[in-house]
Order: structure tokens, then C-alpha cells, then sequence
């Protein structure tokens, strides 16, 4: 059996959970520890069960409950050294390794797969997480769809998908020029259309299910990002994440 959540997803916090019967990683933990122990338990997932968590890099909506989180749960968080010493220290967990990226590190019965991804960090990752035959992507924070971008989501048979933003609610908002720059640009963030396009172009027969992820609460909406995907409804499980709890729990 395989579960899969997000505990969290947005500018607010990210958290997302991959894990079997035995075992469990978090990528990320942008919300502290009594929020995670809250969400946990609406997902009716066990807190024990998780071993690791994996960082995709030092924004505080990634990382903001590591230490805590760490400290609480007596698990290591999983940083490159880059990462690490960019994040603030009231980030940085005393229990902590260093991970590279093209590496596959186990945790268990469970294979997590690092991979550079496109975003204005000091080196950030995304990650596909195999686990038991299946591979779970946890895909967001990404300004361009480079070729090894596509060669991990074509392995996946499911993931969370980065659907930040709307074309047009981004262009027409009240954001400042710099930031709606900054948003749209090879180093920010995917947009409804550049996901769609994503799925329709590079997904394998193996992708069933896809969690739209990272959903602004300014510049998108959940029906917006919905509907971007009405051509692929029928062919694929399209399911939504949110800022404000937990997604579906999904076990396969």
C-alpha cells in the first residue's frame, strides 16, 4: 500500500506525505510541528511512521518547521549543503544530512530521488519518491520544464504538479511589475497552462492521478486550475490541493 497527502500547499506552507504501512518521508515542512501533528491526524496518518524529511530548498514556506519538526519526531532532515547554509539557522535541524541531488538515498523500503529543478534558490530540487513499484513525483517551486524535469515526470504514476498561477489573473493583478516578473519567470513558478502542457506532452501511460499543487490564493483558483485541465479529465484522476488543510488522501 502506498498513501500520499498534502498536508500542506501554498505560499503559506508545503508539506507533502509519502509512506507505506511501515514507513514514511515528508518533502518539506513549511508549517510548524503542532500544525503537522493537526493535519496528521485529519488525514488519519501516524506521526511514527514517518523516518525523513527532504528539503527542496531554504524559502520559509518549505522550511520553517524543520528544526522543530526534527527536535519533536527525532528524524533527520535532508538538506544540500548549499541549502543548509543558506537557510536561517532557527531552520537548520542539529540532526541533519547532507543529500546530492542524481543520488537515490533509502530510507527503508522507500527510494527518494533528488533531481535540480529550475527556481530562484540557492539549489533547488524537486524529488520522485519510489515506493513500492510506484513512483510518486513532488513537483512544485518550478520556473522552466528543462529536459531532466521531463525524463522525472515521465516516471512518475502520480504527483503533485505545481499549478501556481493564471495567465491572465497574474497580468491584470495587483502585484507589482517585479514580482509578476518575477512569478512568470525560467526561476518562479509553473502557470495552469505550462502544467497542462506538461501532462499532455511528457506523461507516460503509468500517470493516473495528478494533484494540482502550490495554487496561488491571488493570482489562481481552484476552479481556474481545474478547469486549464478539462481536456484531461477524462483521462486522468485530477485532484486539488489547498492552503488551508489537507488534500485527499490518496492509497494505492
Amino acid at each position: 500500500m502506498v498513501e500520499i497527502c498534502a498536508l500542506a500547499s501554498g505560499s503559506n506552507g508545503n508539506c507533502y506525505y509519502v509512506g507505506n504501512k511501515d514507513e514514511a518521508v515528508l518533502v518539506d515542512i513549511g508549517i510548524y510541528y503542532k500544525k503537522l501533528i493537526e493535519r496528521l491526524e485529519d488525514a488519519n496518518l501516524d506521526k511514527n511512521k514517518i523516518k525523513a524529511i527532504f528539503i527542496s530548498h531554504e524559502h520559509t514556506d518549505h522550511i520553517q518547521g524543520a528544526r522543530s519538526t526534527s527536535n519533536k519526531l527525532g528524524i533527520p532532515v535532508y538538506y544540500t549543503k548549499k541549502t543548509y547554509f543558506k537557510s536561517y539557522k532557527k531552520n537548520r535541524s542539529e540532526n541533519f544530512k547532507i543529500f546530492e541531488t542524481n543520488t537515490p538515498y533509502i530510507i527503508g523500503n522507500i527510494i527518494v530521488h533528488p533531481f535540480a529543478k529550475q527556481h530562484d534558490a540557492i539549489d533547488p530540487c524537486s524529488f520522485r519518491i519510489e515506493i513500492a513499484g510506484h513512483s510518486i513525483g513532488v513537483m512544485t517551486d518550478i520556473g522552466d520544464i528543462d529536459e531532466i524535469f521531463q525524463k522525472e515526470f515521465y516516471k512518475c504514476d502520480a504527483a503533485f504538479l505545481e499549478a501556481n498561477y493564471d495567465t491572465d489573473m497574474l497580468r491584470t493583478g495587483l502585484y507589482p511589475y517585479f514580482l509578476k516578473e518575477r512569478v512568470s519567470s525560467p526561476k518562479g513558478h509553473l502557470s495552469n497552462t505550462q502544467a497542462f502542457e506538461l501532462v499532455k506532452n511528457f506523461a507516460s501511460s503509468k500517470l493516473k492521478t495528478i494533484f494540482l499543487s502550490h495554487i496561488s490564493a491571488v493570482n489562481n483558483t481552484h476552479e481556474i486550475a481545474l478547469e486549464s485541465f478539462s481536456e484531461l479529465q477524462d483521462k486522468y484522476d485530477i485532484r486539488l490541493t489547498t492552503r488551508k488543510g489537507i488534500s485527499d488522501v490518496m492509497r494505492i
